[in-house]
């Protein structure tokens, strides 16, 4: 049978009992840790995505998609806890419902944490071509600045250059392992919360600032249409993608003092901050120069980045909508008055997005490196670099194709796609945590959702509605990737795996040991 495989969990637990982990991180260290991760291109490059989705409705889509995050936040909390080991919610799904649904899991994880760098590479191109090169007098011809046309890019466009270098750059950092330093990260939570700080305080307290800008406040409606995207649950859908990253949170649950109490205080007090500072922001924004979507013959908003959004966002009377900004916050401040400081916010999402490719390009590559080690993929994959010691194989080919989705295809679409990929995995995670309490109650707990039995419901019924007011194309190309990963799992990785083959293999990431973990007698492979 299909689903007959499960990963033994102590097998899984045999590499985090090698590991000694301190128990040092109070609630205040953690809820600035989620702020820190959450705090990027969400907010910096899809407030105008959002706002072309559901116009001032923007304000309720924050509040949607961070509500999500809370309650899937806290399954994922406990289970992180539990398995605090590598592999993030492919390895959670392998210990609990077994190897195909875990490989289903991984195989969408490859894929949006692929696609969640490509765009925020693609944001990253926008501020660096208007603020860094724009500041310098140097403009790049369309052909270079952006996609074609006809894959929602820009009139003229054909490659995004700034943004296919930009995660080359960052691939090879990762092949010769350099890796983040704590104190920068600190200092560019800093400069984006700085940045954040001062664009609200000049947005709210501007003479710009009407309420008439807020009418009508939802122009799309608050569903716009299963598959369209638009209205306030179809941008909330969309502004998921500027949550991503709590979490590190989560998974930092066996380093935390007083788990029980810190860790959901850690989870949604930062999602919590971050959502009233998202709504802030989106306010000001809305507020000063307006967020109404571009509509349809209809009456309908056109879709982010398709090539007719790009044609209108090319005519006069839109030159200076902030729906077709491709470095929104900045162009608010600048249209404002405030050049200096809308530099300063171009600044900040220049020096600060880098570290955040980084971050999606590696998860991808330890998800790929985990299931290449668990017989899934094939093992040459897993191959490490005799001089850097990190996985240049997969490192390279996650590297080219990021860089190549991001040369080609505008950040909306993108982050819609990834979003889709994510949804799925904290679905199953929050499966995960139901199967596990049942099957095995007594098993020892760092942190315990609350009322799991209607939060783990809860968060399924909420990545549920939130897909399925994805737009058509990104909801489809879910399935469709799945379809390619069932025939692979078929085909290649069901025989090839090691667990298939009566062998665990639990690997020390600190210490690089390996132990070799039979599966008991009598247990069906097969």
């Amino acid at each position: 049978m299909i689903f007959d495989r499960v990963k033994p969990l102590d097998a899984i637990l045999a590499a985090a009992e090698k590991k000694s982990l301190s128990r040092s991180l109070g609630w205040f260290q953690l809820t600035l840790m989620g702020i820190g991760c959450v705090i990027g291109t969400g907010i910096f490059v899809l407030t105008a995505v959002g706002a072309q989705k559901a116009g001032p409705g923007l304000m309720i889509a924050f509040a949607i998609a961070g509500g999500v995050c809370i309650v899937a936040a806290l399954c994922y909390a406990e289970i992180a806890a539990m398995i605090p080991v590598a592999g993030s919610a492919y390895t959670y799904s392998y210990a609990t419902i077994g190897e195909f649904f875990a490989w289903t899991v991984g195989w969408a994880l490859i894929m949006e944490y692929a696609i969640a760098a490509s765009a925020v590479s693609v944001g990253w191109s926008g501020y660096f071509s208007g603020t860094v090169l724009g500041g310098l007098g140097i403009h790049l011809p369309a052909w270079l600045s952006a996609g074609p046309l006809a894959l929602g890019g820009a009139a003229g466009g054909f490659i995004n250059l700034p943004a296919l270098v930009i995660a080359l750059l960052v691939t090879g950092l990762l092949v010769i392992g350099t890796s983040e330093s704590a104190k920068v990260n600190a200092v560019l939570v800093i400069v984006k919360v700085t940045a954040l700080t001062a664009f609200v305080a000049i947005t709210l307290t501007s003479s710009e600032f009407e309420a008439s800008h807020f009418n009508p406040f939802l122009p799309a409606g608050v569903f716009g249409g299963w598959g369209t995207g638009v209205g306030a649950v179809g941008a909330a859908a969309t502004m998921f993608f500027a949550y991503v990253g709590f979490d590190a949170v989560s998974t930092a649950a066996e380093e935390t003092k007083n788990p029980q109490r810190n860790v959901p205080i850690g989870l949604v007090g930062s999602l919590l901050f971050c959502t009233i500072f998202y709504i802030l922001v989106a306010g000001g924004a809305i507020g000063t120069i307006g967020g109404q979507p571009i509509m349809d013959a209809m009456g309908i908003p056109l879709e982010a980045g398709s090539p007719e959004l790009a044609r209108q966002c090319a005519m006069p009377q839109y030159a200076d909508a902030l729906v077709c900004s491709n470095e929104p916050l900045a162009h608010v401040l600048k249209m404002l008055g405030f050049s200096g400081f809308g530099n300063a916010i171009g600044l900040a999402a220049f020096l600060a997005l880098p570290s955040v490719i980084l971050v999606l390009i590696f998860g991808q590559t330890r998800i790929f490196f985990v299931m290449s080690r668990d017989g899934l993929l094939p093992e040459r994959l897993s191959r490490v670099h005799p001089r850097f010691k990190t996985p240049h194989v997969v490192t390279i080919i996650t590297g080219l194709a990021v860089a190549i989705g991001a040369a080609f295809f505008p950040v909306g679409q993108l982050a819609d796609i990834s979003n889709a990929g994510t949804l799925y995995a904290f679905l199953m995670v929050a499966v995960a945590v139901m199967v596990l309490r049942v099957r095995d109650p007594g098993r020892k707990r760092h942190f315990k959702v609350p009322m799991v039995w209607v939060v783990a419901p809860l968060t399924i019924i909420g990545c549920v509605l939130l897909f399925f007011n994805l737009p058509s194309a990104a909801m489809l190309f879910l399935p469709g990737w799945g379809i390619i990963g069932v025939v692979i799992y078929v085909l290649y990785s069901r025989r090839r795996s090691h667990l298939g083959q009566g062998i665990v293999e639990v690997v020390d990431d600190v210490a690089g040991d390996e132990t070799m973990v039979p599966i008991e007698p009598g247990r069906k492979n097969d």
